[in-house]
Parts: structure tokens; C-alpha cells; sequence
């Protein structure tokens, strides 16, 4: 990388369904400086816009303020689907007001920068691929694992988009008959192994303990404090977990496979079941070689990932010279 590009600052966007994580780092994946807000998510797109950009520029103000250099280029990480070339998102779930909304071209003419999307469950594997847990890798499948759950797939050193920008959408897969309703069908794989999904499974284990309101918050509280039932309900999602993870191993052959938010806060009590479960589904080979491990970025992934579409960008067209 030139010294001049290496320079050079980013803006970047983590825009989830509850909030926006925004950065100002470099192409290193080092972040200068940071704030958040809540993303507003109700609102209609050109609504939201000015309330991103209000908050965009009090932060670009406060930047300026402590000395630091003014971003280059602005790269934002989203939840699909969406267009990543032309960066347009279609009315994802977390954000279902913004219908087709034109997310590229209005940060592009609000701020005068060049613009680049990722969906974030790729801006997330790409994060950990470049700076934590997959560095030196070719092969790796990194699952979000937060409020829903999603992959980005590294294959060969690149980053698996698809034919519609929808590769990685593996909460959908039906893992069982039935099941909590998730992702539109019961038994998808994130009705059980998503953060969501871990409250559904509570209540439908315990329903006289756990209402239909349990937070995962709650859940994963209880178990981190030893709670037995509420264990009970993380090793039965970390089972699911394995099963899914099984298919995803022998189909794809990864080096590793990196787990997002509760593979970072529960650790082993979600990732040993999941480990047992891929030992006794997966292809022998293929589970040896494949290391099961949270996200070693942890809780300054999202910050990372939003930085990812401007650096990925600039690491392809360097490939191409």
C-alpha cells in the first residue's frame, strides 16, 4: 500500500436495527476516534438520512476539533438485502421503512466522499480475516451470531457475494421439522441460534419460568452467573449450532469458522456443544482441520467491519494492478 493511501482516513458506518456504530479509522482497521447513536429505524429513508447525517456532522465537527485528519472516503456496513454495488438497500428486516432507499448516493452527495457498502455479515468475516482471528487463512466462514444470524464466506482470499449479494444468508437454512418462527419459516437455523432465538428457546423450555418477553439479555446474564436452566438452554442452542455448522463444513471446507456477539459473551458454554455436535455430524477431515473460535476482535468488531468496504475495495483493485 502507497504511503499516501495508507494515510489516508475512513468514515465508516456499522448501521444496525438498534443502532449506528460511526468511526473514523484507517486502512490499517485502526480506529482514531468513534461515537453512537440510536439508527432511526422507523423512520421513513429521507427522514433517517437527516437524522444520520445531523449526527455525521457533529461528529466530523468533533474530529476536526481534537486535530484529527478528515475522512477520504466513507464505507458503511449494513444487514441485507441490499445492492452492494450500488449500495441500495431493500427494505432489510431490522430496517424494513427504508424500502429501496439509495444509501450510497445520498452519503456520497451529503458528504462529498466516495461511497462503498458491505453487508455486514461480510464486512464482519473480512474484519476477522484481515485483523483477528482468520489472519493468514484462505478459507473461513464468519457467522454474526448477534440479533439474527448471517455468514460471510472467505473463499480462495475473497469474499463470496453470489449472484444476488445474498450468499451467507444460512439463517434461513431449515435445520429441524419445526421450531421457533424465525427468518420466515419454523425451524430455520436462526430460530435457534441466533440471540432471538435463544429467548424462544427459554420460554418453549421453561415456559413457566421464561414468558414470551425474555430478553437474551436475561438468558445470557443467568447463564454467565451459572444459572443451570438457563445453561441448559445455551448447550441446547449450541448443539443446533454445531448441526448447522456441520453442513456449512462439509459444503465449504473452511479453516475456520468465527462466531460474532455470543460466541464472544458466551464462549465455550455455546461453542464446546457446538464443537461435539460438528465432531459427530461433520466428514471427519473436514472437522479436524476447521478450528471453531469466537471472534477475536470482540467487542471492537463492529467498529472494524464498518471500515471493511473502502478496504477490501482498495486490496482488489491492488490485486488487479
Amino acid at each position: 500500500m502507497n504511503q499516501a493511501l495508507s494515510e489516508q482516513t475512513i468514515l465508516g458506518f456499522d448501521i444496525g436495527g438498534t443502532k449506528t456504530g460511526l468511526v473514523l479509522g484507517n486502512h490499517q482497521g485502526r480506529v482514531l476516534q468513534r461515537t453512537e447513536f440510536q439508527t432511526p429505524a422507523e423512520q421513513e429513508f429521507d427522514s433517517a438520512m437527516r437524522t444520520i447525517s445531523a449526527e455525521t456532522g457533529r461528529f466530523l465537527a468533533d474530529c476536526r476539533s481534537r486535530g484529527l485528519p478528515l475522512p477520504a472516503q466513507i464505507s458503511v456496513a449494513v444487514g441485507g438485502p441490499l445492492d452492494i454495488e450500488h449500495g441500495v438497500l431493500f427494505s432489510p428486516p431490522h430496517l424494513a421503512a427504508w424500502g429501496n432507499a439509495p444509501l450510497k448516493q445520498r452519503l456520497e452527495e451529503q458528504f462529498g466522499l466516495p461511497a462503498r457498502v458491505e453487508h455486514d455479515g461480510n464486512a464482519g468475516a473480512l474484519a476477522e480475516w484481515l485483523f483477528g482471528a482468520g489472519r493468514g487463512l484462505r478459507h473461513l466462514v464468519f457467522l454474526t451470531a448477534g440479533t439474527g444470524l448471517g455468514a460471510g464466506i472467505i473463499l480462495n482470499g475473497s469474499i463470496l457475494h453470489g449472484a444476488t449479494d445474498t450468499a451467507g444468508e444460512v439463517g434461513h437454512i431449515r435445520i429441524a421439522p419445526d421450531g421457533p418462527l424465525l427468518y420466515g419459516k419454523s425451524g430455520s437455523w436462526e430460530g435457534y441460534c441466533s440471540g432471538t432465538g435463544l429467548a424462544l428457546l427459554a420460554h418453549a423450555y421453561r415456559p413457566q419460568r421464561w414468558s414470551q418477553q425474555v430478553t437474551t439479555r436475561e438468558i445470557v446474564s443467568l447463564a454467565l452467573a451459572g444459572d443451570a436452566e438457563a445453561r441448559e438452554v445455551v448447550r441446547q442452542s449450541g448443539e443446533w449450532l454445531g448441526k448447522g455448522l456441520a453442513i456449512l463444513i462439509d459444503i465449504l471446507n473452511p479453516e475456520a469458522i468465527i462466531l460474532g456477539t455470543l460466541g464472544v459473551v458466551l464462549g465455550d458454554l455455546l461453542i464446546e456443544p457446538a464443537r461435539q455436535a460438528v465432531r459427530q455430524e461433520a466428514l471427519p477431515a473436514s472437522a479436524v482441520a476447521c478450528r471453531i473460535v469466537p471472534a477475536a476482535l470482540g467487542k471492537s468488531l463492529g467498529d472494524v467491519a464498518s471500515l471493511m468496504a473502502v478496504i477490501y475495495h482498495t486490496i482488489q483493485c491492488r490485486r488487479d494492478e
